[in-house]
C-alpha cells in the first residue's frame, strides 16, 4: 500500500539538500555546447548540416536508400558527389529529385564531407 505523507517546507528542503548532496558533481554537470564552426563557404555549410543530421540519425546513404526516400517524398535535400564514377547513378538521382522537387546540392568530393 502506498501512503501519502505531508511534510512541512523546512523538512522537504532539508531532504532535498541531503539528496542533492549525495549526487556526484559529474551527474550535475551540464554538457557544454560545442562551439559553432564559422561557415565561410557552401562546403562548410554542408558539413555542418550533415554533422547535425548524423547526430539525430537523419542521414541516408547509398543509391538504394536515397532513391527509396526520394520516391516516398521523405527526402528534404540530396547531396550528390561530383566524384561519383557512374554517370547513370547521377542521372537516376538527379531525375528522381527533379520529378519529386527535391533540391540537389553538388559537392566536389564525398570524402571531404
Amino acid at each position: 500500500w502506498l501512503k501519502a505523507q505531508s511534510f512541512s517546507a523546512p523538512v522537504l528542503a532539508a531532504r532535498f539538500r541531503n539528496a542533492m548532496a549525495e549526487l556526484d558533481e559529474e551527474e550535475l554537470a551540464v554538457a557544454a555546447p560545442e562551439p559553432e564552426e564559422e561557415i565561410t563557404d557552401l562546403n562548410g555549410a554542408v558539413r555542418g548540416v550533415l554533422k547535425r543530421a548524423l547526430q539525430v540519425d537523419g542521414v541516408i546513404r547509398g543509391l538504394h536508400e536515397v532513391s527509396k526516400y526520394v520516391e516516398a517524398c521523405k527526402a528534404q535535400v540530396v547531396f550528390l558527389a561530383e566524384s561519383c564514377n557512374e554517370a547513370t547513378y547521377k542521372k537516376l538521382v538527379q531525375g528522381l529529385c527533379l520529378e519529386k522537387n527535391v533540391p540537389v546540392v553538388d559537392v566536389p568530393d564525398n570524402k571531404s564531407l
